[in-house]
């Protein structure tokens, strides 16, 4: 199967550091052109306005509204699923799209949100799509973990509890609520998600690893921000990941799992830094158990 790579233009002077995270729009055969998804997805969007306002955290990002696909049947469950540096909503709207069609998740809304533009400093300071700032990207555990930018972290994750406080104040158990996200998107989801003020139905983080790491088991001593202890979680990796190498997810994942959170990791053998099509049916699979129909 021949991947097609989304690139944004501000990834462009990335090229070289093979920074421009690839959407999973080749991965999911139904949808082989992702011009014509991301069209779907638009006929589908419900925010009335171009830019929505950080709903939580006195900040001056402003970014687009989340792409939203409103569920088939009736509304029970929410998915809030993050892209990655330099992607917005759009590049996840062929998986959406795909898992849509196969009716199996009809009771659920999707919120594809999007990053407010910001300085990379690995990208020489030029704004791009970002959760948050990233000085350094080989790959490495090192790398990654070495100058993260906490502030930006602490924005994103008031950012996302505000999403999802949003679905509870819409009538939406906290329960019947998923937090995921692609790369930088993931390790959002893994921290936003397991320190979330209420306990959420799942947890999915994909080709990430865990933010703040040398300070996270401090951030989960109060069980008040220890509410997705038993939550599960559910991590997938390439095993030929050269951004972010497989063993930054395992070593991740084994660092939940000695802080008691419930971890399933699972690494598909010679993928890249993307998604493949076992890799989204495992999602769906999980979607589809942890949000029941009905």
């Amino acid at each position: 199967m021949r991947l097609r790579i989304r690139l944004s233009l501000h990834c462009i002077a990335l090229l070289h550091l093979l920074v421009a995270f690839p959407s999973p729009a080749a991965a999911t055969e139904a949808h082989p052109d992702l011009a014509h998804d991301t069209l779907l997805a638009h006929d589908t969007l419900l925010a009335a306005d171009d830019f929505a306002e950080l709903p939580t955290m006195a900040s001056s990002l402003r970014r687009s509204a989340p792409l939203v696909f409103p569920a088939p049947g009736r509304h029970t469950a929410t998915v809030i699923f993050a892209h990655g540096l330099g992607d917005t909503g759009h590049g996840w709207a062929s998986a959406v799209e795909s898992w849509r069609r196969r009716q199996r998740l009809d009771g659920v809304k999707f919120i594809l949100p999007n990053a407010p533009m910001i300085p990379i400093t690995a990208n020489g300071g030029m704004a791009m799509p970002g959760w948050f700032d990233l000085s350094v990207i080989d790959g490495s555990v090192e790398s990654l973990r070495q100058n993260e930018d906490d502030a930006g972290v602490r924005v994103s994750t008031g950012y996302f509890h505000g999403l999802i406080q949003a679905e509870v104040d819409a009538g939406i158990p906290s329960d019947r609520i998923v937090l995921g996200g692609f790369s930088q998107g993931g390790a959002m989801a893994l921290f936003a998600g397991l320190t979330a003020p209420v306990k959420l139905g799942g947890i999915v983080g994909l080709s990430c690893w865990l933010l703040l790491s040398n300070k996270f088991g401090d951030e989960v001593k109060d069980e008040a921000k220890a509410l997705n202890r038993d939550t599960k979680v559910w991590m997938g990796h390439g095993g030929a990941d050269p951004l972010a190498r497989p063993e930054l997810g395992q070593m991740s994942a084994d660092m939940l799992k000695k802080l008691g959170f419930d971890v399933t990791l699972k690494i598909y053998p010679g993928m890249p830094h993307s998604a493949c099509p076992e890799e989204l049916d495992d999602v769906e699979a999980f979607l589809r158990a942890r949000l029941p129909a009905q």
